[in-house]
């Protein structure tokens, strides 16, 4: 929009607004903050759009780019919060703390010598101050169990990568298994450098989880769409009332034109992770498992403002191959009532049964190469549905990891047995065949639980939580000692989404 065609005559709409905006700053009877005036009369604006378009602040801009570009600006270290101390889980490999002798287990205690042990803060005050400018400096005191007294590391900030990919490993024989946690600017390379890594280990066929994947940036989704698919196959295009329809297709380079692929989904899969699920399923590439995914499909526009606020605008749909809109329907302005659309999905019980899913006739529509029949009406439907599991985890599970019991647990036993951990499971593999939970690290947590007033209902619903507690825990003490990956080797193994994708792949 050029400045010669905006409208500031006496009765334009933005002459009206300019002279709101100057009578409220000069006449009004109390002080006002200027700034924040414009920025609340912006966010006014934006409320009464869509969902999904937003103003935020050069704080909140930075913060929500970060997790997207790659990396950000730090010390380097995984940590989390046990009784009001900050424990240090792993330094990232390579990093400004790993390099100063940092290790995993280390107490931070305090920052620039001002004490953050015993003070209650949270994760993103503590975040705040250990993050800062590349190059610069900070002083941290570290406790060590076994060395006395408290030691100085002067730590220079860098630069951290910041992983997208969850999860590479074959979880059967030729079968590899890929878990995106979001789509930013590095998640191609690591998407390949991983699929690099399982063909050289056999990986014939794939999984690709797409679970909890809330997107992130199209560039990256079609990057990874284009492994799959034939040349000019069509991956998606967007369509809006001010700009023309944009195309993108595949060259038909990719490294993953052959084989099974199964994509798994659910109601948390949305955005750029569903351009790719619709993709794949669209044009025949392979089949999708799970339940329906979120449905947001409309395009943002990011429009920058000097100050480093921006406005994320929507200006355009989102449609896969076969002409499906991914957007699911939206009242503008009912925020609210958006929010709590995968909530309505529980009542209905759409997430139970795939029966309770109806589709009008109007929103069916052809797969490209075998005519499947597959659904629009927002969100991806699955191939094969799989309903949400209510045994899975009890009432008393859900409660112990509602209040954090699991992972405070969790973190005091790696904590005090790492070193043993280590010397007795040198390997992950190891770890896998041998390692069993002992049986008063869950007296612990029950115990812990009980002074917390949360107890199961009966013998009957114990017995029911302690074989997922206790995979939680062998889970969660794999991460701590390995990584992610680790923690989703063991997980999955109870997953239902995943574990049918893996009939599934045996059977096709």
């Amino acid at each position: 929009m050029s400045a010669q065609s905006i409208d500031f005559g006496k009765d334009s709409p933005l002459r009206k607004l300019q002279i709101a905006e100057m009578a409220i700053s000069n006449l009004y009877v109390d002080t006002v903050d200027e700034k924040k005036l414009v920025e609340d009369g912006i966010r006014g604006m934006i409320e009464k759009l869509d969902p999904h378009s937003a103003y935020t602040t050069a704080a909140e801009t930075k913060e929500m780019n970060e997790p997207l570009q790659g990396s950000f600006e730090g010390i380097g270290v995984q940590f989390n919060i046990v009784q009001d101390t900050l424990l240090v889980i792993q330094p990232v490999v390579n990093g400004p703390s790993e390099k100063v002798g940092i290790i995993a287990g280390d107490r931070i205690v305090s920052v620039n010598d001002t004490a953050i042990a015993g003070v209650k803060m949270s994760k993103e005050l503590i975040m705040k101050k250990l993050r800062g400018p590349k190059g610069s400096k900070v002083k941290l005191g570290i406790v060590r169990r076994g060395i006395p007294g408290i030691l100085k590391f002067v730590v220079t900030r860098d630069k951290i990568p910041v992983k997208t990919i969850d999860a590479a490993y074959i979880i059967r024989p030729m079968t590899g298994y890929i878990r995106i946690g979001s789509f930013g600017v590095t998640t191609y390379e690591e998407f390949m450098e991983a699929v690099k890594s399982l063909q050289k280990q056999g990986m014939k066929d794939l999984i690709l989880d797409l679970e909890e994947n809330g997107g992130g940036y199209l560039v990256s989704a079609v990057q990874i769409a284009n492994e799959f698919l034939r040349r000019n196959d069509l991956i998606v295009y967007t369509k809006g009332r001010s700009t023309q329809q944009q195309e993108y297709r595949a060259q038909g380079d990719g490294k993953l034109l052959d084989g099974k692929v199964i994509v798994l989904i659910n109601e948390f899969t949305a955005s750029a992770a569903e351009i790719v699920t619709g993709a794949i399923q669209d044009q025949d590439r392979g089949i999708v498992v799970g339940r329906r995914s979120f449905g947001k499909g409309l395009v943002q526009r990011p429009i920058d403002f000097s100050d480093g606020s921006m406005i994320r605008l929507t200006i355009a749909h989102y449609y896969t191959p076969s002409g499906r809109c991914i957007q699911k329907p939206y009242k503008k302005g009912q925020q609210l009532d958006y929010a709590m659309d995968i909530e309505h999905r529980f009542e209905h019980g759409e997430l139970y049964s795939a029966d309770s899913i109806h589709f009008a006739d109007s929103l069916k529509y052809q797969t490209l190469r075998e005519h499947r029949t597959v659904y629009g009406g927002g969100g991806i439907m699955p191939d094969y549905f799989v309903p949400l599991d209510t045994t899975l985890y009890t009432h008393f599970f859900r409660e112990l990891a509602a209040r954090s019991i699991v992972i405070n647990a969790n973190l005091k036993y790696v904590d005090n047995n790492r070193r043993q951990l280590k010397s007795k499971y040198p390997t992950f593999g190891d770890f896998m065949a041998r390692y069993e939970i002992p049986e008063s690290f869950v007296k612990d947590i029950i115990n812990e639980a009980a002074k917390q007033k949360i107890k199961p209902r009966d013998d009957k619903e114990l017995n029911a939580t302690l074989p997922q507690l206790k995979l939680q825990l062998k889970a969660l003490v794999a991460r701590d000692l390995w990584d992610m990956s680790e923690y989703f080797q063991i997980i999955n193994e109870s997953n239902p989404i995943v574990m049918k994708a893996v009939k599934l792949m045996v059977s096709q």
